[in-house]
């Protein structure tokens, strides 16, 4: 059954032994030389990509629209909060919005915007992830997402980051990206606005 758990698990592993600043996800939003800067994750998902961002400094903004996945978010952000300790400390720099982030961009002011839509089929057979699998079911195919990446390129002060399959096609209707960070399986695509 899919869960939100910032405690036990990947997400606690990797806030443990996962490379701090020299991750790929760090260097694309714009975080050397000690900046910190304030992010918003217009697809938050399960949050794991807000809490490494908010455990390295970062006030981090999460939007979700799913009702599912926004309850499921909310539980594991209060879990880690009571957990307390260090994981209380990362949960007080994110904050989580119910809503529809094309809708709400435009109020937020937003400097750095993280975009990790749903990506394309992949064409290999082999199944994805299970909890990839239910996520899916869940929020759906994003048909909306070149609509969500054009507010997101309107609306941030900074930059723009599209977290994206490495081996996939830009996005028809998306102008061509500043610089990419290539890992083996994610890219970001970074947007300087």
């Amino acid at each position: 059954m899919l869960k939100c758990d910032f405690v036990r698990g990947p997400v606690n592993h990797r806030l443990l032994f996962g490379g701090g600043r020299g991750q790929d996800l760090p260097k694309a939003v714009g975080m050397k030389g000690g900046m910190s800067p304030r992010i918003t994750d217009v697809t938050a998902g399960l949050g794991r990509d807000a809490f490494l961002l908010a455990s390295l400094g970062s006030e981090v903004t999460l939007i979700e629209r799913s009702d599912t996945m926004h309850s499921l978010l909310r539980d594991g952000m209060e879990e880690a909060r009571q957990y307390g300790g260090i994981h209380a400390d990362i949960i007080s720099r994110m904050t989580l919005i119910h809503g529809d982030s094309i809708e709400l961009l435009p109020s937020l002011n937003p400097e750095i915007i993280l975009i990790d839509p749903m990506h394309p089929p992949r064409k290999k057979s082999a199944m994805v992830k299970g909890e990839l699998r239910e996520i899916r079911q869940i929020v759906g195919s994003d048909s909306d997402q070149l609509a969500l990446i054009q507010t997101a390129l309107a609306t941030a002060s900074k930059r723009v980051v599209l977290k994206w399959p490495a081996q996939a096609s830009a996005l028809d209707g998306v102008k061509a990206c500043s610089h990419q960070i290539i890992g083996k399986s994610i890219r970001f695509d970074v947007f300087m606005c």
